[in-house]
């Protein structure tokens, strides 16, 4: 049995090389959650972390981020919002336009998903180049959230993403990281 944590967590995600396209190693966090016993390792690193902290959402980011969030959110007796992609609201929303390597996408809320002062967690499944959640970040803090602090499982620093976060003035957590030779 592993000692740390993280490291257990870290060896239960699948690197899948060449995915979506010739050299990106997409990272797969699926083995993690159809593993009881990872599933949980994982959830508990988020709860240790977070359960005295004074706080009153999860925000989840579309889609992985909803998995952990509405069980990190469940766990911590705490309200789930998602953060979802563009058009898949039914109410009236407010969206966060952010760039990608080949154009524009946004994420939006619900107008009335958080109240102002409300103290939020913004989790989601990968820090990569940080567009998604700076933006999701924004998002919350328009509608006058408190965003505490970002999390993720995986960081892939070489991107940048995690750099473009903390110089937001956002603290950031993860549980792992991974390098392009990793």
């Amino acid at each position: 049995m592993h000692t740390d944590p993280a490291d257990y967590v870290r060896e239960a995600i699948r690197s899948v090389p060449d995915w979506p396209k010739p050299g990106v190693t997409f990272r797969d966090i699926t083995p993690v959650l159809q593993d009881p016993r990872a599933f949980r390792v994982l959830i508990d690193i988020f709860v240790y972390r977070y359960m005295r902290h004074r706080l009153d959402l999860v925000a989840g980011i579309d889609a992985r981020g909803f998995i952990l969030g509405a069980v990190l959110a469940y766990e911590l007796n705490l309200g789930f919002v998602p953060v979802r992609k563009k058009g898949k609201l039914p109410f009236r929303t407010v969206a966060e336009e952010y760039t990608l390597e080949y154009g524009n996408a946004a994420v939006e809320m619900h107008t009335d998903s958080v109240r102002p002062g409300q103290r939020v967690l913004l989790i989601d499944d990968l820090i990569a180049t940080g567009g998604t959640m700076v933006a999701a970040s924004k998002l919350l803090q328009r509608l006058g959230a408190n965003v505490i602090e970002a999390a993720a499982i995986i960081e892939l620093p070489y991107l940048g993403g995690s750099t473009a976060l903390r110089d937001t003035g956002l603290p950031l957590y993860t549980v792992c990281s991974f390098n392009p030779d990793d």
